[in-house]
């Protein structure tokens, strides 16, 4: 096996048992509520985007509140954006006075923000934008998205980009030093030329594996959301980070690479259709979706890391809370079937889907069946099989219509009734089989 991916799979292995994250975007974005690429998308100046800092209270901000409702959920780690592309941090770096602590909030958000996840037995992690709008030394004028692309007297002639490099390896090493061990380590986001040896990506994992060496790191600082880099290779370079990040899409058959071997990987989906903030979305996915989102990444051997966006005072929106108190109700009598769960490489059922983990496999039935409900290919394999929800026995039926598909096994979830409509559980209702020993 080849020496990163080695030194990958052990990084990795808590990681793929965990199977479930939140994502939470966060920071001045969030007073004028209209996502976090505000700036860029409306082409604001600095002058015109940086008061914002001064307004900027987060006077309900209680972290205590989302590391509960992220243990309720059924979330194993966190990761909060420490800083995005506005620059603005959450943390009180001492190389910017763009920063929480030199506003009316006057606190260290990200500190708290450990503290308060690491007190719930949730693994955290810290988001770091390696583009910065705000810093004098970044590409302005050309730049694919800085907000002022488009503004010839902003010229990159006096700009050293090196100061630049020399200020964001600062910054990452303050996260490293001073807030306590991280389990994450979330970089985004390369896009054309800027890549790789621009982001000077071999010192810069260098430097995170010397102070941090069990930390998990994307794969962004080679690759992004529309590229996974060289991660699917067979010899991938030592920054191509230590799972793959596809964003806002579940991929058709998981990930792996050149060689069929299973990468990790966690698709990042919004919770509504905003990172940060938005205060007209309220275009939410349903409990159900998640659910089936979920199960969905753990049966092609992924993660979900879903993201909840807070408003300026620090609230996690009411429809966020509900939703994830919903999947979390689901996930108290299923978790069994994502926890350290992946591919069962069988194909996909036309009823669901199905994870696994050694020789115990996890149906998640979706959709109500006319008849019982089918294990293609599976006669003779099923040793048992239990309502995970409440482990009450499920009988492998023989009904008189069945006979002629003697290759398949089948089950109703009501012996006394040939159907099985409807669903014990309508988000998901899963059977865990117990398969025989080969």
């Amino acid at each position: 096996m080849n020496k990163v991916v080695e030194e990958r799979t052990k990084r990795t292995q808590w990681y793929q048992e965990a199977r479930f994250g939140m994502f939470i975007h966060w920071g001045l974005y969030a007073i004028p509520a209209r996502g976090e690429w505000l700036r860029s998308v409306e082409q604001l100046t600095k002058e015109a985007y940086e008061p914002l800092k001064d307004e900027f209270a987060a006077e309900n901000y209680d972290p205590r509140k989302w590391a509960r409702l992220a243990k309720e959920a059924g979330m194993k780690y966190a990761v909060l954006t420490a800083k995005h592309h506005d620059g603005y941090c959450l943390f009180d770096s001492k190389l910017t006075d763009f920063k929480s602590t030199n506003s009316p909030c006057g606190r260290d958000l990200v500190r708290e923000f450990l503290e308060a996840f690491r007190a719930e037995g949730i693994r955290v992690g810290l988001y770091y934008s390696v583009i910065d709008w705000r810093h004098p030394d970044f590409p302005h004028y050309g730049d694919m998205h800085h907000p002022m692309r488009k503004h010839p007297e902003c010229s990159n002639e006096n700009r050293n980009f090196d100061n630049y490099l020399e200020y964001m390896f600062g910054q990452i090493k303050e996260l490293l030093t001073d807030y306590g061990k991280l389990d994450v380590m979330w970089f985004d986001f390369s896009y054309g030329d800027m890549k790789c040896d621009t982001w000077k990506a071999k010192e810069l994992i260098e430097m995170v594996r010397s102070i941090q060496p069990d930390v998990i790191i994307d794969n962004r600082l080679e690759g992004s959301g529309e590229d996974a880099g060289s991660i699917r290779t067979l010899d991938p370079t030592p920054y191509s980070g230590d799972f793959a990040s596809p964003e806002q899409m579940i991929p058709p058959e998981g990930i792996r690479d050149e060689g069929g071997n299973p990468i990790p990987w966690e698709a990042c989906i919004t919770l509504n259709n905003h990172w940060g903030y938005a205060a007209h979305d309220h275009h939410y996915k349903s409990a159900k979706m998640v659910v089936h989102m979920l199960v969905e990444c753990v049966s092609k051997g992924g993660n979900l890391l879903l993201n909840v966006g807070p408003n300026a005072k620090g609230e996690i929106p009411e429809e966020s809370v509900a939703i994830l108190k919903e999947v979390g109700a689901w996930m108290k009598k299923n978790k069994k079937s994502i926890y350290g769960c992946g591919y069962a490489e069988l194909p996909k059922p036309e009823w669901g889907r199905y994870t696994r983990k050694g020789n115990l496999l996890y149906a998640h039935v979706m959709e109500p069946q006319v008849g019982a409900v089918c294990l293609e290919n599976m006669a003779g394999k099923v040793e048992k099989m239990r309502l995970l929800a409440d482990n009450s026995e499920v009988k492998e039926t023989h009904y008189w219509n069945l006979k002629e598909y003697d290759k398949n096994a089948f089950f109703f979830f009501n012996p006394y009734a040939a159907d099985c409509y409807p669903l014990p559980d309508e988000k998901d209702t899963v059977v865990e089989i117990y398969l025989k020993e080969e």
